[in-house]
């Protein structure tokens, strides 16, 4: 057989491969979707979208709504973007543009190494070192100050939104920060070089052309950190409270769509309170699912700017 004819045939076999890989993964997703929604379907024939609106959670009467949860997701999880991304964004210009290039070098695996801890370690400092912080130095003096807003009234304990959002902000800050920091070093050079030539300083640089050009993707380095914020489980079911309940205040306890998941599938009793928790878990699937295709695509737009430039 010809060489160039070998060569053909390995780049068909190496082509199919690959296709047969991406056709795989696509099909595990949609077969875990089919597989949640199968098993949730008596629950969903049950309540139907009314378990989105419904705050009862009675396990004894058969009674189950979703919106403490879903509720309490949001809030955690918003809470966190709240106080990562000007951190993580800020993190990720010092990083990209202003740091010398041995500090970038000396500080990248810190950054990484935040996203290597496990969840549970993450927990167990949230109990015994976040939790008593908040309660004695940061939730009196935001009561004190702030205490006409509905947000900073209620019982001070520690444990409730404010906690479990705090510690997944720490969990979210390497995603927002290398992913920002990558596309931030994606600008052309030209770009910058352009405007310091008239006369910029390195600042109005940064805020005039560099963000505005990546702009796409820190806001998909924000949204795959809502991504992994709304999925996160042990750390904030181990600072949450627990609570079945809806509350505006951030000092309050309450529960996420993955905590009360973690907390009451291994002891339901019923073929209903199973259902409706898998259930939550196929809401959980499907916003998280979308979540990451959008933050995939905001990043894929400034690669492929970057390559229509060049």
């Amino acid at each position: 057989m010809p060489s160039s004819q070998r060569h053909r045939t390995w780049e068909g076999i190496v082509r199919a491969a690959t296709a047969a890989v991406a056709a795989a993964v696509l099909l595990l997703v949609l077969w875990m979707g089919w597989i949640l929604l199968v098993t949730a379907w008596p629950a969903i024939q049950t309540f139907g979208l009314g378990f989105l609106l419904s705050s009862d959670w009675n396990p004894v009467r058969g009674l189950f709504g979703g919106l403490p949860f879903i509720y309490g997701t949001l809030v955690t999880s918003f809470t966190a973007l709240l106080l990562a991304t000007p951190i993580g964004l800020g993190a990720a210009i010092a990083l990209s543009e202003l740091l010398p290039y041995r500090w970038r070098l000396a500080l990248l695996p810190f950054v990484e190494l935040l996203a290597a801890v496990p969840s549970v370690v993450y927990g167990l400092w949230g109990i015994f070192v976040l939790v008593p912080f908040l309660r004695t130095y940061v939730e009196p003096p935001l009561q004190k100050y702030f205490g006409f807003l509905p947000l900073f009234q209620g019982p001070i304990l520690g444990l409730g939104y404010l906690a479990a959002g705090v510690i997944l902000a720490i969990m979210i800050l390497p995603t927002i920060t290398s992913i920002s920091a990558s596309v931030l070093q994606a600008v052309p050079s030209s770009q910058k070089e352009a405007i310091l030539a008239l006369g910029a300083t390195r600042w109005e640089a940064i805020r005039m052309v560099i963000v505005p050009y990546a702009r796409s993707g820190i806001i998909g380095a924000i949204m795959l950190g809502l991504g992994r914020a709304i999925g996160e489980t042990m750390a904030v079911t181990m600072v949450i409270g627990n609570a079945h309940r809806i509350s505006v205040s951030l000092f309050a306890p309450g529960n996420t769509i993955a905590s009360v998941i973690a907390n009451e599938f291994a002891e339901a009793v019923s073929q209903l309170h199973s259902t409706s928790l898998i259930y939550l878990g196929l809401i959980l699937f499907v916003i998280t699912l979308l979540l990451n295709m959008l933050a995939r695509w905001l990043v894929a737009r400034t690669r492929i700017g970057k390559e229509a430039y060049s």
